[in-house]
């Protein structure tokens, strides 16, 4: 062989030495992707020291919390299209709950359907993309077809018990404030079956040795909050506080900042309020346990060694806090998800200060799975924040997560940028109002700070970040046309 030669086989030698060097020894080849609906970050694990959520604690305890991880829309179906398609709603053009984002972007690979592609087996249970709440359990909703080899759509006595249901608007329950403290076993309700069949299949995933996805959505704690009455007794109505909003808090912010407020929500004061909260307590305590049942059977039939957990929402949600409850709006409460990432042999027990975003996911499972990322992704891999050491994790940059939102029928125009201690949101473009909060100082967002004169070099540098980031898209976009023979759905 010539020196020539040699030195190029030489050359080659040191490239894959190199490449085997950046793969991760022991890459998994499973993932478990656990989802819940409206739920914000008031868990045992995010410091709320009144929740009972053991088992998403103890998820947390063996992997990375993110302290800091946004949607980047705060409304059912714009978020999940956006977190499964890896795309922001501006690509997706989803930003309500009617669209599909298949109209817009049709031969798109999504985060499920790349695994497919590298041969994964790739199950749906419960609400994945999205479902009006509570009409549609049952239904595929407004689900992706390509994105699934198999599907299971579970429906309880919850959907039975309707006519028990409180609600502010008696007969309305999916966007209006609802509860029920339920008679019978968690087994029967929605989220009782879901994780039965989840167990079912993981059971069949360790005897067929088949690589699997398994995306389980769980549709609490959305509204109705149900769940079996002994959930509601771990949560007495004489420890639930509401918290606490001054009395001259609207005048200190933009009215499109509070737009998402109903006015059946002023009601949920005193005793009223505090009986939401403790039904939406519940429910979180509830759909708690079904994660549990979940994760002790991966750990039972030996797969947790071998798979990658994932828990989030699809975004954060009020109760209470600014006069709010539910979602749609830009405050970090609103804005804000839980996620938390397992790998075997990566990180755990640590709590990770970067701003990340649900588009981040698809990059970052496949990244920790071995799976090819699709062209079209636009979130970044958070795999060194995993499964990383605390150097890379250290050297990992941080970045800003941006949120949007979209009032089609008012006209309404937000978007928000959350980077480092500020967070900062335009209301069309700044003609409608605009917000500065400084979280070293103000977690709770209670001072506006943006016209005071003392921060305008950061009012400065935020504002270039958000025109940066959307561009012509800071004003209301036009209200997107419906697909002939696709049904709108409610907002839920």
């Amino acid at each position: 062989m010539s020196r020539a030669g040699r030195a190029l086989v030489a050359a080659w030698g040191c490239l894959v030495a190199a490449a085997a060097a950046a793969e991760p020894p022991t890459a998994p080849r499973n993932v478990l992707f656990v989802i819940c609906d409206d739920l914000c970050s008031a868990l045992g694990a995010y410091g709320d020291e009144t929740a009972k959520s053991p088992n998403i604690d103890r998820l947390a305890a063996r992997g990375v919390r993110f302290e800091r991880a946004y949607c980047q829309f705060p409304l059912c179906n714009p978020s999940r299209a956006s977190l499964l398609s890896g795309r922001r709603p501006a690509t997706t053009t989803v930003r309500d709950n009617a669209r599909h984002f298949r109209a817009a972007i049709p031969a798109a690979v999504t985060l499920p359907q790349a695994f497919r592609n590298a041969g994964f087996r790739v199950e749906r249970i419960g609400k994945l993309y999205h479902y009006n709440v509570p009409k549609g359990i049952g239904t595929d909703g407004l689900d992706d077809a390509p994105s699934w080899d198999a599907v299971f759509n579970p429906k309880g006595r919850d959907v039975a018990d309707e006519g028990a249901i409180f609600s502010l608007k008696p007969g309305e329950f999916g966007g209006t404030v609802s509860w029920l403290a339920a008679e019978g076993t968690d087994a029967e309700q929605t989220d009782g079956l879901a994780a039965a069949r989840a167990v079912e299949r993981l059971e069949a995933f360790a005897q067929e040795k088949q690589p699997f996805f398994l995306a389980v959505g769980f549709y609490r704690p959305h509204t109705p909050y149900v769940a079996p009455k002994p959930w509601f007794a771990k949560h007495p109505l004489d420890t639930v506080r509401l918290p606490h909003v001054p009395a001259d808090h609207d005048a200190g912010v933009p009215a499109a900042a509070l737009k998402s407020r109903k006015p059946e929500q002023d009601r949920l004061v005193g005793d009223l309020g505090r009986e939401a909260l403790q039904a939406y307590r519940a429910s979180v305590s509830f759909v708690d346990a079904q994660v549990g049942i979940v994760l002790d059977a991966l750990g039972r039939l030996g797969l947790a060694d071998d798979t990658v957990v994932v828990f989030t929402s699809d975004h954060g949600y009020h109760l209470g806090e600014h006069g709010l409850w539910q979602k749609r709006s830009l405050f970090e409460q609103s804005a804000r998800v839980p996620l938390v990432i397992a790998a075997p042999g990566g990180r755990a027990g640590v709590a990770d200060g970067h701003a990340v975003e649900l588009i981040d996911l698809a990059p970052t499972l496949c990244d920790l799975a071995g799976v090819p990322a699709p062209a079209g992704f636009e979130g970044r891999s958070l795999a060194p924040l995993v499964a990383g050491d605390a150097a890379a994790a250290e050297a990992f940059p941080d970045r800003p997560a941006f949120t949007e939102v979209a009032d089609l029928r008012g006209g309404g125009r937000g978007t928000s940028v959350r980077s480092g201690r500020w967070r900062y949101t335009l209301w069309n473009g700044g003609s409608a109002g605009r917000q500065l909060y400084d979280h070293e100082t103000d977690p709770e967002e209670l001072e506006n700070l943006a016209e005071r004169p003392e921060h305008a070099d950061t009012v400065r540098r935020l504002d270039g970040l958000l025109r940066e980031q959307f561009g012509a898209d800071l004003e209301p976009p036009p209200r997107p046309h419906q697909p002939a023979g696709r049904k709108r759905q409610p907002a839920a």
